[in-house]
């Protein structure tokens, strides 16, 4: 559990500036190979199996290493491809998520009973290496697409989720170093402490869902579908949530409050399932409403800091949080052994939940008052240009009239 812990870490916190100011600085597709080639050289290594430190350094932290350079260009990628259909490209490519969370499990546990745990680490280092293969495939971005997409963002309507978007997005020029000063930003401050508090949430259900199934007297047969049903649900929130965002009927800051709103109100009804099928119905919809949480907050932040200071942005906010990854499993535990009952775990996710959508209503709020402070700054323009000309047409109108009364 400790490899697996330092493993998330450093795929889910230090390493995202550090792929994201490479992506920058180099090109995508450089940095998805390298980190393929890590994650493969971690597990290889792992499998000499020397002693404990040596499976700390090689498939914990050189393989979260890799992990991590290879999800956060892949990701950002994606947004940059494109544009009206960002959302739904961006539910689809997670969704590999949700199948990996199905799968990988009994593929684990069935590697490890045929070949052992070494033999299962080796194969699963020669299918990381297949990142590599993905990596070729990312075409590198030139100008002129950079140019396309910003171009087709800033003409989208304010209402379907581009009031966000900066002047700066109408230039295809992008920063050629990692824009650091993105956290002077409020819109970003306001969206980093969201995603702060969401991450202190997220983790708890899938942590003590089981632990709490055992005390309410369910099977272990069936407990272990719970997980496969909160994946199930995932998988289908994403893919729903990202064709309904490519309507674009409701903005997209909108709709991730919505789905976080929904979420934490899931979180506090599911304590009060008191059997099997119950606490299925109640992971059912968290998985959902999970889903659809994903499937649209990496294009919410596309839509706050714009495309040419995105691939900053992503390795910041992924720095940034993973600081509530790292506290609210640990938080969410210490409230449930005070209160000695797990239902209080759940408790805690809700509501902080309902607290992380106050920034986003925050962030809207914002949004909104800098488009009507703009709408104003350019209607004096336009009745300054207006009035000069139609005191002309007069001036000249009177000319003529004086002219035919001379002749």
């Amino acid at each position: 559990m400790f490899l697996t812990y330092i493993s998330f870490s450093f795929f889910a916190a230090d390493p995202a500036p550090v792929a994201s100011s490479l992506c920058v600085r180099y090109t995508h597709r450089a940095v998805v190979i390298t980190g393929g080639l890590l994650a493969f050289s971690g597990m290889a290594l792992g499998f000499l199996g020397l002693n404990m430190v040596w499976m700390y350094a090689t498939t914990g932290f050189l393989q979260g290493l890799g992990i991590s350079f290879s999800w956060t260009p892949a990701i950002s990628i994606v947004s940059h491809y494109f544009s009206k259909k960002r959302a739904l490209a961006n539910a689809i490519a997670s969704a590999g998520e949700c199948a990996f969370a199905f799968t990988f499990g009994p593929f684990f546990q069935w590697l490890i009973s045929q070949y052992g745990w070494k033999g299962a680490l080796l194969i699963i280092g020669g299918i990381q290496l297949n990142i590599c293969v993905c990596g070729v495939l990312m075409r590198p971005l030139a100008s002129s697409c950079l140019l396309e997409s910003s171009h087709s963002a800033t003409e989208t309507p304010a209402g379907n989720g581009a009031s966000g978007m900066d002047k700066e997005d109408k230039s295809p020029i992008t920063h050629k170093t990692f824009n650091w000063m993105l956290v002077r930003r409020p819109e970003f401050v306001l969206y980093a402490i969201f995603g702060i508090l969401a991450a202190m949430s997220f983790f708890v259900p899938p942590l003590f869902l089981v632990p709490l199934s055992y005390s309410l007297g369910i099977d272990e047969s069936w407990t272990a579908s719970l997980l496969s049903i909160l994946a199930m649900g995932d998988f289908a929130g994403r893919l729903l949530c990202g064709w309904y965002a490519n309507l674009h009927v409701t903005k997209t800051i909108h709709l991730l409050t919505m789905t976080i709103t929904l979420i934490s109100t899931s979180l506090m009804l599911l304590p009060l399932a008191n059997n099997y099928l119950s606490l299925a119905i109640f992971t059912g919809f968290y998985g959902f409403f999970f889903g659809t949480t994903v499937a649209v907050h990496i294009t919410v932040l596309a839509d706050v800091v714009g495309m040419p200071d995105f691939d900053s942005a992503l390795g910041l906010f992924m720095l940034i949080r993973s600081t509530g990854g790292f506290v609210g499993p640990p938080l969410a535990g210490l409230i449930v052994d005070m209160a000695g009952d797990y239902r209080a775990g759940f408790y805690m996710a809700g509501a902080t939940l309902v607290l992380s959508a106050g920034f986003l209503v925050t962030l809207d709020q914002l949004q909104q008052r800098k488009e009507r402070g703009s709408w104003a700054n350019i209607k004096p323009e336009k009745s300054a240009l207006s009035y000069p000309s139609l005191h002309l047409l007069k001036l000249q109108n009177q000319r003529y009239r004086e002219h035919d009364i001379v002749v």
